[in-house]
């Protein structure tokens, strides 16, 4: 029950990514970002802004996005990282129309590693902040609480039950607690943060999205994509977070593709709206370091058919 409540929490706020490519302007060359769920980001956007430019985008079924219910596609699940990396790579193509860093929060940081494999040309670097762990995977269950843990979910997405719980969470009071959870230090839980997290909860067919999403206990795991990203990566991990261990999280510092394993001291599972002091820096930093493309890859070569 406990996952499942912080579920709603890393369903509204924490599929939380941001891009950033390189682009000419007026005044210099620089790169540009860009925010998935840019309510959680914006602590980070306008600092960003004075040296990048800056997108943000919700990915489908958060945010203010639109949100088809997932039962229109029968059986054929919708809700899953191959559709928002789809959805991700099409904005960089459509929209950025460069290569792209990605910066990711929680789930948000499956869907850009999901991004980054399927289309490796996009991504130049990843960061992931407190990645999920993703514990409720089915590879991650244990064989003898897998039966108990599907009928919980079939009860909350087929019966009157799954709405009614979600009625229960969708309220201040419980963001407020869940938000308390996760953020170590309390203070920066503001009301502002809690309607900013609690609003699109409350958007028509976002119940539906959170009831299919929390039964989406396949797909990818990062340490079954990490090995395949071709990018270079940082992960960056604040190590107060309940949710998503940094013991347990320590593990995937050690695939080739990652650079570097960041300790964020006293800070928990949402880094970049905790400890944005900490986060704008480290972000500035890597987009530096590896801002200058390879010189066999260009932009007018990626996406001369657009």
């Amino acid at each position: 029950m406990i996952n499942l409540l912080c579920q709603f929490e890393k369903n509204f706020c924490s599929l939380s990514l941001c891009l950033c490519s390189n682009y000419v302007s007026s005044f210099s060359d620089c790169d540009a970002l860009t925010a998935i769920y840019s309510d959680h980001w914006r602590k980070n956007i306008m600092v960003l802004a004075k040296s990048h430019r800056v997108y943000s985008i919700d990915l489908i079924g958060y945010g203010y996005s639109d949100k088809p219910n997932p039962r229109d596609f029968f059986d054929k699940p919708f809700y899953t990282f191959e559709t928002w990396a789809s959805q991700l790579n099409d904005f960089c193509k459509d929209v950025v129309k460069d290569q792209a860093f990605f910066i990711c929060n929680s789930i948000g940081g499956l869907v850009g590693l999901q991004a980054a494999v399927m289309e490796p040309e996009i991504c130049r670097g990843m960061i992931l902040l407190n990645i999920s762990l993703r514990m409720l995977h089915i590879k991650k269950q244990p064989w003898y609480g897998r039966p108990l843990i599907r009928s919980f979910q079939n009860l909350l997405r087929n019966t009157a039950a799954g709405k009614l719980f979600y009625k229960m969470v969708a309220t201040s009071e419980s963001v407020r607690n869940i938000l308390c959870q996760c953020y170590n230090d309390t203070s920066q839980v503001t009301e502002e943060l809690v309607e900013k997290i609690l609003q699109p909860g409350l958007e028509t067919g976002a119940a539906d999205v959170f009831l299919e999403f929390i039964c989406y206990s396949g797909g990818p795991l990062p340490e079954e994509l990490l090995p395949q990203v071709k990018c270079p990566v940082l992960i960056a991990w604040g190590d107060k977070d309940p949710w998503e261990p940094i013991e347990l999280g320590r593990a995937y510092g050690n695939f080739d593709s990652v650079e570097d394993f960041i300790v964020l001291p006293n800070v928990g599972h949402c880094p970049q709206d905790e400890a944005p002091h900490l986060v704008n820096p480290l972000v500035e930093s890597f987009v530096t370091r590896h801002a200058t493309p390879p010189a066999s890859v260009s932009a007018a070569s990626l996406y001369s058919s657009n």
